[in-house]
């Protein structure tokens, strides 16, 4: 049976990264692919630079997605730091001015899986949250059509720790840039609680509660994402998100065979309290598809993911994360 949508209305594509599928993830050219291919909304994941610009990188360690490592000059800001109670080695944004970001160059974060992306290697900057901003205000004004935007905020509570604040600059530049409201084409998501029950006595923008299939918002270790999705979880989330941002597991889970299974109930249990449901991620190669949507044993190749995908809006997600916009679109139309 066929779910629709909270709103009645088609599932919105959103942009993971870019078109991160085709090219090197959180880099201009990436957001500009996915505007071509279609997309509804990019995402930018937003970690801060130790001068507090706003940047978009997967995570604060840059090691996997820049080419820092090569750069003798930055040699001894190689570091370790615990970030939500785990240990990571490796050089941090928060280490950097901007102006020593920029003089890096991006990387392929999946080379393994993605030689042809790695083929851009060297090619681009690491773009500022304003840059992002710009270039889709500058696309509007070339095509006339409006794409929104879905930042989100990594490690909010740890980089407040620090002294640096994503709130503040967030919102500004939403705001300078026409995303202020509930009617604009903008939602921020975060996996901790904290920070979107401050935003949520912010700012009218809607926000999206991110959880995965174990463990807990990192700020408040008494709780897990299981109980956040019991029907109280659910009523509690509502309080204070527009929206829940899942594991697509937790909407269709897969068997032990790893093909997909029935739907969980999770949409219709969102819907019922007003949440909307945004699953991740939906990625091309057969190495993250379900098994029945394999093209072959190559996990490098690409497998059905329309067919995929077209599972999904069959269960009523309100729109989905996509590595490859393109195919996502197809698929929902």
């Amino acid at each position: 049976m066929q779910v629709t949508t909270l709103s009645g209305g088609p599932p919105i594509i959103i942009a993971h990264r870019g078109a991160s599928g085709e090219r090197p993830e959180h880099t201009l050219a990436s957001y500009q692919l996915a505007i071509e291919q279609g997309a509804d909304f990019i995402e930018p994941d937003l970690v801060l630079t130790g001068d507090g610009i706003l940047v978009a990188r997967h995570e604060n360690e840059i090691s996997e997605t820049t080419d820092v490592a090569d750069r003798p000059e930055f040699a001894d800001r190689k570091t370790v730091k615990t970030i939500d109670g785990e240990r990571h080695e490796g050089w941090f944004t928060e280490d950097f001015t901007l102006a020593e970001l920029k003089t890096l160059r991006a990387r392929e974060r999946l080379p393994e899986l993605r030689a042809a992306n790695a083929a851009y290697d060297g090619e681009f900057e690491i773009p500022t949250f304003e840059e992002i901003l710009q270039l889709l205000q500058q696309q509007q004004q070339q095509s006339g059509r409006r794409i929104g935007v879905y930042p989100e905020t990594k490690h909010p509570s740890y980089f407040k720790a620090l002294g640096l604040d994503h709130d503040e600059p967030m919102l500004k530049l939403l705001n300078q840039y026409g995303y202020s409201g509930k009617d604009d084409p903008v939602f921020i998501q975060s996996f901790e609680v904290g920070n979107l029950k401050a935003l949520h006595k912010k700012t009218e923008i809607r926000l999206v509660q991110l959880v995965a299939g174990e463990g807990g918002p990192p700020d408040d270790q008494g709780l897990t994402y299981a109980a956040m999705l019991t029907a109280d979880g659910l009523a509690a989330i509502a309080g204070y998100a527009d929206g829940l941002g899942p594991s697509k597991d937790l909407v269709i889970g897969r068997n032990l065979l790893g093909q997909l299974g029935a739907p969980t109930g999770l949409v219709e249990a969102a819907h019922k309290v007003g949440l909307l449901v945004h699953p991740w991620t939906f990625r091309r190669e057969n190495y993250f598809l379900p098994t029945d949507f394999k093209s072959g044993i190559d996990p490098r190749e690409p497998g059905d993911l329309e067919g995929e995908v077209r599972a999904f809006v069959a269960a009523g997600v309100d729109g989905l994360f996509s590595d490859n916009p393109d195919l996502a679109a197809a698929a929902k139309r």
